[in-house]
């Protein structure tokens, strides 16, 4: 068994981790950047240490700094969540050489079915059925274009590296080619620290069926059952739930058998997810992500076994302690993500620190979350704020506990997700089970007005005020980049110091908007930025006459592109901003001519 696990992540999925590592009797060590230091997971961890100064974007993808600080901590494994360096071969390869274990599949194994395009090669060899597409990366938009011409419209541009959503654009006419290559190239690049790109045909209505699988260092695999994550918006999943209503029986089987035929044929060890599409009762692969799930809460709770546990104990080289046979679901499972997003607006990033929190709690009612009261939330990071899991023995248990742990959920001071997970939980065709990816598009109209009920105006305040000082106060310092905190009394009062951070609230490390210039009011004359980001395109010069939803510039936030578009028709006067320039909510990103 493993002793010390260094989680290389944030958020709620380093949370996660840990939790699994103490209940194992495992020590845990949290890494953070700068805009992480007074984070949940920093202080929940046995030990913690700073990765990285600014820009927070790249600490946590700082492969050198991790494996030495692994080092430093005397951890014996590094666990790194999803998302960051998880599915990056050259870390897990740089792991191993270290002298440490990776907490997931080889490198090799990475390269072989990490890789989308490379997975693909993998399920042509053994049969399992597929989307057709490249089986090599794109050279550039021109090869995109001829390719786009094969299949047909709609196509999909993807990255090589991706996941999430991230670096994954639709195409439907080929002048629409180019910028939506070059968008997804940028969001790989910033996302992955690779930006190749592939193509496949675009299925119009599919659902999105993935299987959780486990595999031991002694060449067991098995399917832990699928899951149905077609409530998606930019392509990225808001709700998930475990088992899919699509499914029948023997076509869940078939495609368990399907889905471990790819980790078969590379030897992969540890926890692993086959992604495909299902449309008129025929499923394609899609790609397969070679870590832990946001999602693997649902299968959890359906099949009764710990998945990080699981990945941990596989790494540590114990053997599958169950079979494929003893594998039986039992109930049904609803994950909603709570993300920091604004849902009437296109689901628009949305930034500012939570000034009052409660969890929702009962009987199958699970929250993983990654904050707190007081908390402000990063820009630099993807919104994800929470997760909430609901189990019932039946699909409509599962839902009314849904909508209860829904209403009993409250986030003050940040805008979110909640009230459109509680329109869609009503929606008819989501208790139906008639749900595709085109969900949204297809019950906009309907689900909108209830979001819009549900929604209450938030108002975003600065996080509380310190206590009043008493004898003694608790301050968090670093020494050769490591944290501690350290209490400090007055003369004759001894002073105590922890290695382990202290789990009281605190408030976030900055007012709420310091950094950010007042919002001014949008005028006729000026188009703005609504949310805070960093400008990574701007598609309008001066002198140029555009349409009213014309995109001008492409702000960055959240690890997500948002297309801001001209309010009216006119001719664009002056540029304000340009590319690689931070800019505030409500910065004038252009000016009309007069």
């Amino acid at each position: 068994m493993l002793r010390k696990v260094l989680v290389a992540n944030r958020g709620e999925i380093a949370l996660r981790v840990m939790r699994a590592c103490r209940e194992l009797g495992i020590a845990c060590v949290a890494v953070y950047s700068e805009a992480d230091r007074h984070a949940p997971h920093v202080e929940y961890a046995d030990e913690a240490f700073l990765i990285g100064p600014p820009p927070a974007t790249e600490s946590y993808l700082n492969m050198e700094r991790v494996i030495a600080v692994a080092r430093q901590a005397g951890a014996d494994a590094i666990h790194p969540g999803y998302g960051f360096l998880a599915e990056n071969a050259d870390f897990a390869r740089a792991v191993t050489a270290a002298g440490l274990i990776f907490v997931g599949p080889s490198a090799d194994a990475i390269e072989a079915l990490g890789g989308k395009v490379a997975a693909r090669k993998i399920a042509r060899q053994v049969g399992v059925p597929m989307v057709p597409g490249t089986i090599t990366p794109l050279a550039d938009a021109a090869e995109a274009r001829q390719t786009a011409a094969q299949f047909g419209y709609p196509v999909a541009i993807k990255a090589v590296a991706g996941g999430g959503g991230r670096g994954l654009r639709v195409v439907r006419a080929e002048d629409e080619i180019e910028a939506a290559f070059q968008s997804a190239r940028r969001e790989a690049e910033i996302s992955f620290k690779n930006g190749e790109l592939y193509m496949e045909k675009y299925l119009d209505n599919p659902r999105h069926i993935e299987v959780q699988i486990l595999a031991d260092t002694h060449g067991n695999v098995v399917y832990v059952g699928e899951r149905d994550c077609s409530v998606q918006r930019r392509h990225q999943k808001l709700i998930e739930e475990a088992p899919s209503p699509a499914l029948t029986p023997e076509l869940r089987t078939r495609i368990g058998q399907d889905a471990v035929k790819l980790p078969q044929a590379v030897g992969y060890v540890g926890a692993g997810t086959l992604e495909f599409l299902f449309q008129d009762g025929q499923y394609y692969f899609l790609e397969m992500n070679s870590r832990i799930q946001v999602e693997h809460t649902v299968s959890e709770m359906v099949y009764g076994i710990d998945l990080v546990q699981a990945q941990l104990r596989i790494a540590g080289g114990e053997r599958l302690w169950f079979t494929q046979e003893q594998l039986t679901p039992r109930g049904h499972a609803i994950e909603v993500r709570v993300n920091a997003e604004d849902p009437l607006h296109g689901f628009r990033p949305a930034l500012g620190t939570i000034t009052a929190y409660r969890e929702p709690v009962g009987f199958g009612v699970r929250v993983d979350s990654g904050v707190r009261t007081g908390w402000s939330i990063p820009e630099h990071y993807d919104s994800l704020l929470a997760k909430l899991v609901t189990w019932g023995e039946t699909r409509d248990q599962a839902i009314a506990r849904m909508r209860r742990a829904l209403r009993d959920y409250q986030i003050e001071g940040v805008t979110t997700c909640i009230p459109f997970f509680r329109a869609t939980v009503e929606h008819p065709a989501f208790v139906a089970g008639d749900v595709t990816v085109n969900f949204i598009p297809q019950h906009r109209d309907a689900l909108m007005p209830q979001v819009e009920a549900y929604a209450t105006p938030t108002v975003v305040h600065g996080p509380h005020a310190p206590a009043a000082p008493d004898e003694a106060r608790t301050f968090d310092v670093e020494v050769n980049n490591r944290r501690f905190s350290v209490r400090v009394s007055e003369r004759g009062v001894p002073v105590s110091v922890s290695e382990r951070p202290a789990h009281a609230p605190r408030p976030a490390g900055r007012p709420n908007g310091a950094g950010r210039a007042a919002a001014p009011a949008a005028s006729a004359n000026t188009i703005v930025s609504p949310l805070q980001g960093v400008v990574s395109e701007i598609r309008a010069t001066p002198g140029q006459a555009v349409k009213a939803g014309q995109v001008v510039c492409i702000v960055q936030a959240m690890k997500m592109e948002n297309e801001i578009t001209a309010p009216r028709d006119g001719t664009i006067g002056e540029l304000r901003v340009e590319p690689g320039q931070s800019v505030a909510a409500g910065a004038i990103l252009a000016l009309y001519a007069e």
